[in-house]
This record gives C-alpha cells, structure tokens and sequence, in this order.
C-alpha cells in the first residue's frame, strides 16, 4: 500500500479522544453550571418552609383529633416563635407528642422549654410565622376563640390563617370555622 490508500489507513488508526481546546470548553461550561447552580443547591429556607408548614398543618389536625378521641378541649398556642398543643389555656398541661417526642432541633427545644416529648415545634431559623391568638379544638373538634369559655355552645372563632414566610414566598395554612378542617 502506497499514497493517499496508506495515508487513509493510518488516519483511522489514530487513537480517538479530546482536543485540549474541548476539554478546556467543557471545564468552562461545568464552572459556571456550578457557579449558578450551588448557591440554590445550599440554600434550605425554601425546604424549611414548605416542611414546616406541612408540620404545622399536621399537628393542628393531630390536636383536632386528640380532642375528639379524648373528648377533652385541646389548645393551640400559636406565638410567632413556635407552635404547641395543650390541655389549658396556660399550657400547663401538655398534650404529648405523636410518637412520644418532638422533632428535638435546637430551635425546638429552646422555644418549648427545653421538653422533647410534648406536642410542640419552634419556627425554623431564617423563617416567620404569622402569631395569632390562642385558640382551641372542643370535645366534637370544633374551633373556638381563646376568650370564649370552654363550655360554650356557639363559638366566635373566624377562619384563621396563618402565614409562613422567609423563603420569598408565603405558605399559607387555614382552620376553618365550625368544622375546624385544616388546610
């Protein structure tokens, strides 16, 4: 074999791979993907805030429920700082949390009294809830105001919202009237 056949042949058995000018591209381009994408890969304020809000949703119905099965009233004490479930208006007595103990982050712990095992979770760091009067859940989970006596018959208790904020958006989470339906 001579000429342009040989010429061919040692073409095709070149090794195949990257020029260094490609492989420098493809490093660019990953750098900057990675510029761009890390920062909101790292940033939590956004899961903190649709998994709170869930949590708050969870334990507002877990008190309905801890009231209509224990036919007995259930607070809400909602601060701004925390959310907790009790049996008095003073939060004397604790309901206790599902499974024996709360979820013992470090925020918890220091806006619950330092308790694990009652019902009651503190507001993530970074985070906001809208406060709101105290509240409770009566014997048949209907929603009462905080100032109406615990045996009354027709409650004064209006559609509550609550608000989670701190990730650029508002989460919003509602107790209705009458029912006391959580959503």
């Amino acid at each position: 074999m001579t000429g342009p056949a040989l010429r061919r042949r040692i073409r095709s058995l070149r090794p195949g791979g990257f020029t260094l000018v490609e492989l420098i591209t493809i490093l660019v381009v990953v750098g900057i993907m990675a510029g761009v994408a890390a920062p909101r890969f790292f940033q939590r304020q956004g899961f903190d805030a649709a998994a709170y809000t869930d949590q708050l949703r969870a334990m507002l119905r877990y008190g309905q429920k801890i009231a209509i099965a224990q036919s007995r009233n259930v607070f809400v004490r909602l601060n701004g700082n925390s959310v907790a479930l009790c049996y008095d208006a003073a939060c004397g007595t604790r309901v206790t949390a599902p499974g024996g103990a709360n979820s013992g982050s470090g925020v918890t712990l220091a806006t619950c009294g330092g308790v694990g095992s009652w019902a009651c979770e503190g507001v993530p760091n970074g985070l906001a809830v809208s406060a709101a009067a105290t509240f409770f859940f009566d014997p048949t989970g209907q929603p009462f105001a905080g100032n109406d006596p615990p045996q009354a018959l027709n409650a004064t208790f209006v559609a509550l919202t609550l608000a989670v904020t701190g990730d650029g958006g508002t989460h919003n989470v509602t107790v209705t009237p009458v029912t006391g339906y959580v959503f």
